[in-house]
């Protein structure tokens, strides 16, 4: 919280806030006054909120504020999250909420200003549907919209020439440099020029030179044509080079081998690759992630004295001779010639740990064919000539056949003992096929009798048994491995240890008295301190009674000027009201009938007049229209009735017409009805 307060006072004594705040004022504010400086943030931000909050109501602040914080995607953290209770401590102005919102902004002003700028132009007006049917409505509402798209537009082209690195003042002094230059340019092709027209011939020279220029231009243009085809072309010789090396060696490689041989190969490189892939360098990577854990656990740990270290090492002693003991017991207790399985461990380990061997020998030998391959791409593009061609030296040229030489019989050799290390792991692989096969019988043949015996489950308890005993016995090598390690390290940062206390000794002897030193203005500096302290804080009082005093003339200043204004502003409407007042006196007693036309007396009475003749003449047609209205209703009535006997009349015609036609007559007003 103080790193909050002390954040807020230092961004507000800044510019452009100069409040000059410091952490004692600040923390006092009444909450009226924490409202107004945070209203004055947010008109730094945008410049329409520069409202003094005495003169608006509080619902009005508190509606244009959160409008404001909802347009600027304030979030509010803490106990404060609840958009209620944030609500009622923006009103209020609580300092657990305005505290964090003032760093809010204040951490984010430039982005705040630029999200305000943007948000007056591209906030959408909210029109209701039913006043888009208006055709006149709905076309402004389109144009508003395009202009909303090109204001997108332009100002993210803006940005792009913001960002871009050009700015104007140095492209304008570019130019003006540009044009000084084709000043000067056109200056002295002038005189040139002149000084050329007194030659004789001077245009069939001038000629001539343009041709001699072209045809230099032309020449170069060719001259790096042909370099271009030369290095193409050793690209193309060395890609050929290349491909015709690779073409021997799948020829040689082809030699007396058929698809099972080749196959055969192939699969080998796929068990080599995937042993590789699937066990050799996750185990690589394992242990080095634990040495770098190891590590990183020893450099977090805090420098050991020597007690610590001898009780260390007495540790490692007693858990070193506790393994030997369980190691000799284990021995003890356990006979290997009763192991079954000890002959297949034993070759199995054996295997893997030949695998492990040949594998790494293969990775060091990939990884020189690698580094040889880089070093010939190498000495070819250092080698070649100024023409594109390659050159070698004889000596250099001696020494590459010797190398060859070597390499030639150290891969002949290798691949001797990569073919007898493949016969000799197909071997081992056979046999141990036939012996999993045999331990299979074997474990049947034991499952069966002890089914017999009546003991089902003891081989599998004792397999059981064994591969515990044999994690526990790994894990116990891998417990004395980091035993040793941590002993060697022990060791090693004891060395350490010994030689920066022997290199820091002469230091600490000169630091003591500059320790001494250091003591004595300390204490000094904190009586300074104390003095600065107290008469800092009689000052601070005095200011503070000094800016009330000022905050109060102010404020009655403030008062003053308003009440000067109304009164000015009343001043100047009866000012205007007194000037009408005359010129309607002046208009209503002058003696021009067109003036006194203007007088509002003769408008409102002509009004009045007008209005008489119109009320005279509605009342005379009311008075009419009430005389007439009996007989208009009767002759009305009347119309009505014939219009009955007319529609009654029509219809017993079309019922006639009916009846011929069906040949049917139907007579009405009796009991039977007759149909023919």
């Amino acid at each position: 919280m103080s790193q909050q307060l002390k954040f807020v006072v230092e961004q507000l004594n800044k510019e452009p806030f100069k409040k000059n705040f410091n952490l004692i004022m600040f923390d006092s504010l009444e909450p009226m006054q924490l409202l107004q400086n945070l209203n004055d943030v947010l008109a730094e931000i945008d410049p329409k909120q520069a409202i003094d909050i005495r003169e608006e109501q509080p619902e009005q602040t508190a509606k244009r504020m959160f409008s404001m914080l909802g347009m600027l995607k304030y979030k509010p953290l803490g106990p404060q999250a609840d958009a209620s209770s944030f609500r009622r401590g923006l009103v209020t102005g609580s300092k657990p909420v305005i505290h964090p919102l003032l760093q809010w902004l204040l951490q984010r002003l430039p982005e705040l200003r630029k999200r305000a700028y943007l948000a007056r132009y591209l906030v959408k007006l909210e029109v209701p549907a039913e006043f888009l049917q208006d055709d006149v409505i709905s076309d402004t509402f389109h144009q508003y919209e395009e202009l909303v798209e090109t204001f997108k537009t332009y100002h993210r082209e803006c940005e792009q020439l913001k960002t871009s690195g050009f700015s104007t003042a140095e492209i304008r002094k570019d130019i003006g440099v540009m044009e000084e230059e084709k000043d000067q340019l056109i200056k002295r092709v002038e005189r040139l020029r002149k000084r050329v027209d007194t030659v004789p011939n001077h245009q069939r020279m001038l000629d001539l030179a343009r041709q001699l220029r072209v045809e230099k231009e032309r020449e170069e243009a060719l001259a790096h044509q042909k370099q271009e085809q030369k290095n193409q072309l050793f690209r193309a010789e060395q890609r050929l080079q290349v491909s015709l090396q690779k073409l021997k060696d799948l020829r040689q490689a082809s030699v007396d081998a058929d698809p099972e041989s080749l196959m055969r190969r192939l699969e080998e490189e796929i068990k080599i690759n995937t042993y590789i892939v699937m066990e050799k360098l996750p185990k690589e990577l394992e242990s080095t992630r634990r040495s770098l854990h190891f590590l990183q656990k020893v450099a977090s740990e805090p420098s050991l004295g020597p007690a610590e270290l001898q009780e260390m090492e007495d540790k490692i002693k007693e858990v070193s001779a506790q393994i030997n003991q369980l190691t000799e017991k284990r021995m003890m207790r356990s006979d290997p010639m009763d192991d079954k399985l000890t002959l297949f461990r034993q070759q199995a380990s054996i295997i893997s740990r030949k695998k492990e061997a040949r594998a790494e020998e293969l990775q060091r030998a990939r990884e020189e064919l690698a580094a040889a391959e880089r070093e010939l791409t190498q000495r070819s593009s250092q080698a070649r000539g100024g023409d594109g061609e390659e050159m070698v030296r004889g000596d250099e040229l001696k020494r590459l056949v010797a190398k060859l030489r070597v390499k030639g019989s150290t891969h002949k050799k290798r691949r001797a003992e990569l073919a007898e290390l493949k016969a000799e792991n197909g071997v081992l692989e056979r046999t141990e096929e036939i012996l999993h096969q045999r331990n299979q019988d074997v474990l049947q043949q034991l499952q069966s009798m002890e089914e017999q015996k009546g003991i089902s489950g003891f081989s599998d308890t004792q397999e059981e048994l064994e591969r515990v005993s044999a994690a526990k016995s790994e894990l116990d090598d891998v417990k004395g491995r980091t035993l040793d390690d941590m002993s060697e390290m022990v060791k090693k940062l004891n060395s350490m240890i010994a030689e920066k206390k022997t290199a820091l000794a002469p230091i600490i002897k000169e630091l003591r008295p500059l320790r001494q030193e250091c003591q004595a203005l300390t204490q000094e500096y904190e009586e300074k301190k104390a003095q600065y302290d107290s008469c800092a804080a009689g000052l601070e009082s005095n200011r503070s009674k000094l800016e009330q005093e000022v905050k109060a003339l102010r404020e009655e200043t403030a008062q003053e000027e308003n009440r000067y204004h109304e009164l000015n502003c009343m001043k100047q409407m009866a000012e205007v009201q007194l000037q009408r007042a005359l010129e309607e006196t002046r208009a209503y007693v002058s003696s021009d009938p067109q003036e006194r036309k203007k007088a509002v007396r003769e408008v409102y009475m002509k009004s009045i007049a007008e209005q008489d003749t119109l009320g005279k003449k509605l009342r005379e047609k009311q008075k009419a229209v009430r005389e007439s209205h009996g007989a208009n209703m009767k002759q009305v009535k009347m119309w009505r009735d014939l219009e009955q006997l007319l529609d009654c009349k029509k219809q017993c015609f079309q019922r006639a017409q009916i009846q011929a036609s069906t040949g049917q007559v139907v007579e009405e007003g009796a009991e039977d009805w007759l149909v023919l």
